[in-house]
C-alpha cells in the first residue's frame, strides 16, 4: 500500500490522482474527513479513506503492508500565529509518523517548505546540513517546518529511506479549497475573470520595483512527478531536497502570462502589502536544483507561461 496524508488538499489530491495512473498498488488517503469537500474530492478516485484522527493507529497496525508514506498533511496558513497549532499538527504529528515508519521500516517522504529559508539571507542551498541550522523562517508555519527538518537530521534511528521536500511556490489545478493561501496564479485567474484586472502588492523594499518581487513558481505536475521519481528510486540519498525550478520569475511575468492565456488585455494595478504580512514578506526565492540532479531526479521543468496556459484552460 501507498499512504498519502493531506490527500484531500492541493498537492495531495494531485498526487493521489497521479498514483492512480502510475501504479496498481492500493492507495490510502488520509485527511480530516469531517470536511465534506475533502471527501468529495477523493470520492471518485481509487483509494481508501482514513481519517487523520485514526491514522496513527492504522499505521501501527498495518505497517508491514505499507511500502511508503507521503506525509503531505500540515497546517499551511502562513498568517496563523498560534504556535501550539503548528506544534500539534506539523511538528508532533510528524514526529509520531516518523517514529512508526522507523519501527516498521517504512519509507517516508514528507513535505517541508521553502518557508524555512526566511528572507533568503543564507541563500537557498539544500545541500549543506550545517547551513540548515542557521535558517531563520519568518513565521510560525516556517518555524514548524524548520523545527521538524532539524529534528529529522538529528535522528540516529530513521526510516530506511526518508526525504524532506522543500516546496517552493506551487501552482496548478486543485487549489480551490486553499483560500488565501492559494497561489497568485489561482487568485489572478479568478480576479481577472471577474474584473478584467489584477492587483499586485507594491514593493516596500527599495531594491525592488512594484511587481518585480520574484518567486520560484513550480507547476504541481512537476511536484507530483518528483514525488513519484523519489518513490521509484527506492533507497539511499536520504535528506532534504528543494522542489523548485531554479528560475525565479516576477509577479508581473506571472500576471501577464495569465492575461495572455485568458486572451484579455492587460490591466495591472498595485496595492499596499497588508500590514500583518509586510514585515514577513519574501521578495525573492529561487531553489538550487543541483542536489536533485545529483540523485537523478528530472529537472526539465514546465515553463511558467506554458504551465499557466494549461492551468487556465483546465479552469475555464
Amino acid at each position: 500500500m501507498i499512504v498519502v496524508t493531506g490527500a484531500g488538499g492541493f498537492i495531495g489530491s494531485n498526487l493521489v490522482r497521479s498514483l492512480n495512473r502510475r501504479t496498481t498498488m492500493g492507495i490510502v488517503a488520509v485527511d480530516d474527513f469531517n470536511q465534506q469537500e475533502k471527501v468529495d474530492i477523493l470520492n471518485y478516485m481509487n483509494c481508501i479513506l482514513i481519517d487523520r484522527s485514526n491514522f496513527l493507529d492504522f499505521l501501527k497496525t498495518n505497517g508491514k503492508k505499507i511500502k511508503i508514506v507521503y506525509h503531505l498533511g500540515a497546517r499551511t496558513d502562513t498568517t496563523e500565529t498560534d504556535v501550539e497549532i503548528f506544534n500539534k499538527l506539523n511538528l508532533n504529528y510528524s514526529k509520531a509518523i516518523w517514529n512508526i515508519c522507523t519501527e516498521h521500516r517504512i519509507r517516508l517522504i514528507y513535505a517541508s517548505s521553502a518557508a524555512t529559508y526566511g528572507n533568503g539571507e543564507f541563500g537557498y542551498d539544500d545541500d549543506n546540513t550545517h547551513y540548515t541550522v542557521q535558517l531563520k523562517p519568518l513565521n510560525p508555519y516556517g518555524d514548524s517546518k524548520q523545527d521538524f527538518d532539524l529534528w529529522a537530521l538529528q535522528r540516529d534511528e530513521t526510516p530506511p529511506f526518508w526525504i524532506g521536500l522543500k516546496f517552493f511556490n506551487v501552482y496548478g489545478y486543485g487549489e480551490f479549497n486553499k483560500g488565501r493561501m492559494a497561489s497568485v496564479v489561482y487568485h489572478a485567474i479568478n480576479k481577472i475573470k471577474e474584473t478584467k484586472s489584477m492587483s499586485l502588492f507594491k514593493s516596500h523594499n527599495p531594491d525592488y520595483e512594484d511587481g518585480e518581487q520574484m518567486r520560484d513558481f513550480i507547476s504541481v505536475d512537476d511536484v507530483v512527478r518528483i514525488c513519484y521519481e523519489f518513490m521509484s528510486k527506492g533507497s539511499g540519498n536520504s535528506g532534504l531536497y528543494n522542489v523548485g525550478t531554479g528560475k525565479a520569475r516576477t509577479f508581473i511575468d506571472l500576471v501577464k502570462a495569465v492575461f495572455s492565456a485568458m486572451d484579455i488585455e492587460e490591466n495591472i494595478n498595485f496595492i499596499d502589502t497588508p500590514i500583518d504580512i509586510r514585515d514577513k514578506y519574501q521578495y525573492f526565492t529561487e531553489a538550487t536544483t543541483k542536489k536533485l540532479k545529483k540523485v537523478g531526479i528530472g529537472t526539465d521543468f514546465i515553463d511558467l507561461e506554458l504551465g499557466i496556459k494549461h492551468y487556465v484552460h483546465n479552469s475555464m
